[in-house]
């Protein structure tokens, strides 16, 4: 039975509702949000940002698969997007990087996801952290007006993902530039994790082939395609075993089939404009910049 773009969107709204509005501890094996998966790992695919800068234990739902704003290249007054902004764990990184005099809008299309940024953004006082409600499909973000986006483990989620990528190309200024995190494979998966919808909102079986992913990149007239980071994703045993026979198990794991993270960043054409305030903050007395 094929299942429908909206119906694949349900699918990860409903999950990650439920994973907004319940105790943070609950989701301490979520596995990217396909909950209480394992007993081999306390999380399959998350990366630890508690020694980054800017880091909010309570914005932090272990979610992720990477660490984009690590290696996003963000800069002091920058205006940074964060598609599938969650909690707000990756703006609030952010915010620590472009500082006071830059900007960073969270976008997600989970109202309980928002909600929950939201309280998180008041209770540490940042003014320039905005969250807006939509879909990253469409973004609700004028033409050209970011210098950075960022996205953990999200793309993967979304049916049409040549559109998003259209739309980060729509959203950032000339020479802008992006980092994302995000689940990709190599070779087929079993059809049976494939077709699964909790493996689906648990971004596996949602991953597309690692060169269509680049090439859609490519195809869109980014540059400077490069990748940032790349990890095994290892799924157990326990998890495996649910969507196939022992059979099938063996011939997956002795198989050529790899399910990786890779952090990607590109840039888009043109040229960037003057960051006047990072170039006020880079002056010097009698160096003569200002």
């Amino acid at each position: 039975m094929n299942t429908s773009s909206e119906e694949l969107k349900k699918i990860v709204r409903d999950k990650y509702s439920q994973i907004a509005e319940q105790d943070k501890d609950m989701n301490a094996a979520s596995c990217c949000g396909a909950g209480g998966c394992s007993t081999e790992v306390y999380n399959i695919m998350t990366d630890d940002y508690s020694e980054l800068h800017g880091y909010n234990a309570d914005a932090d739902l272990g979610l992720g698969c990477g660490l984009p704003t690590q290696f996003a290249k963000i800069k002091k007054g920058d205006v940074v997007i964060d598609l599938g902004s969650g909690a707000g764990n990756d703006c609030f990184v952010a915010r620590h990087e472009t500082g006071e005099t830059g900007k960073v809008i969270g976008v997600d299309f989970t109202e309980a996801m928002i909600k929950k940024a939201r309280a998180n953004a008041e209770k540490l006082n940042f003014n320039n952290v905005e969250f807006r409600f939509g879909d990253i499909e469409d973004m609700p973000i004028s033409d050209d007006s970011a210098d950075v986006v960022v996205s953990n483990c999200v793309l993967n989620l979304v049916p049409d993902k040549q559109k998003v990528i259209a739309e980060i190309s729509r959203v950032l200024k000339p020479g802008g530039h992006f980092s994302i995190s995000d689940i990709v494979l190599v070779g087929q998966l079993p059809e049976a994790l494939r077709k699964d919808a909790e493996m689906y909102a648990g971004c596996v079986s949602g991953a597309i082939q690692k060169d269509e992913y680049l090439g859609f990149i490519h195809e869109q007239g980014f540059q400077t395609i490069t990748i940032q980071k790349e990890k095994p994703i290892i799924i157990p045993d326990d998890i495996l075993s649910k969507y196939l026979t022992s059979a099938e198990l063996e011939n997956f794991k002795s198989g050529t089939t790899g399910i990786f993270s890779i952090t990607v960043y590109a840039e888009k054409p043109g040229k960037k404009k003057v960051n006047l305030s990072e170039v006020q903050n880079n002056c010097t007395p009698g160096g003569g910049c200002c």
